[in-house]
């Protein structure tokens, strides 16, 4: 089967909140239930660049390159005798208004658009920065080693990494399903980060504790190429 969307995410960061089971339980999927590593349950704010993006194998113009900022958190969903490790979406944001509309059209995805910059630098380290908003109020820095290196199995950044499956509640009632392939990731061990984000003007009164919730970690993935395929419901 022939992928739906193909692209490149790369300075992808994640940066992780240990939250309990009830804020996230009102957001599952029909069918799905909370994924948790050592007992625990976690919700990411995301920031990468979505690059080369293809739909069908087309380049859209001036939608090829873009950024994307998105609140996830992990789930796991059971068929036959397999489990499917997935995440779900509270919000994805992008700064192309045509991507946002046809995402929320195909998957029913909870996409917006805001403004999003970016930039990446390098001297004896390596430095990752987001902004996004009207006025640029929120942002992501990141300084990490220049240096890459492999996951460790059985790590925490695995869990938060390897989820290869999302789902999305439809308005029906029942839930789309959807697989995002791409090879395991090299992380960059972080050195230092600063989070400027008021979670409760972006996400609601629901997300307002993370504005004082320290995070238990953030990660940073090299990415690579991914491919996208179309969905189907599990009613």
């Amino acid at each position: 089967m022939k992928p739906f969307l193909t692209a490149e995410w790369r300075n992808l960061v994640m940066v992780n909140y240990e939250v309990d089971a009830e804020v996230l339980t009102p957001y599952l999927p029909l069918h799905t239930e909370l994924d948790t590593f050592n007992g625990k349950v976690y919700v990411s704010l995301v920031a990468f660049h979505f690059l080369n993006t293809k739909v069908k194998g087309i380049a859209v113009p001036f939608h090829r390159d873009f950024e994307e900022v998105n609140l996830r958190f992990y789930v796991k969903y059971k068929e036959g005798r397999e489990w499917k490790r997935g995440v779900v979406f509270i919000s994805e944001l992008v700064p192309k208004r045509m991507i946002a509309f046809v995402a929320r059209l195909l998957y029913g995805e909870k996409y917006g658009y805001a403004p999003i910059h970016s930039s990446v630098k390098e001297t004896d380290i390596r430095s990752l920065q987001f902004s996004w908003g009207r006025d640029a109020e929120y942002s992501l820095f990141i300084d990490m080693e220049k240096k890459a290196v492999p996951l460790e199995e059985g790590s925490e950044a695995q869990f938060i990494l390897e989820h290869y499956w999302g789902y999305t509640s439809l308005r029906n009632g029942a839930t789309s399903e959807y697989r995002v392939a791409h090879p395991s990731w090299n992380i960059y061990p972080v050195l230092d980060y600063k989070v400027n984000v008021n979670f409760e003007t972006l996400y609601g009164k629901t997300f307002s504790f993370l504005n004082h919730l320290q995070p238990a970690s953030v990660v940073v993935a090299e990415g690579s190429p991914v491919a996208v395929y179309d969905g189907k419901t599990i009613s």
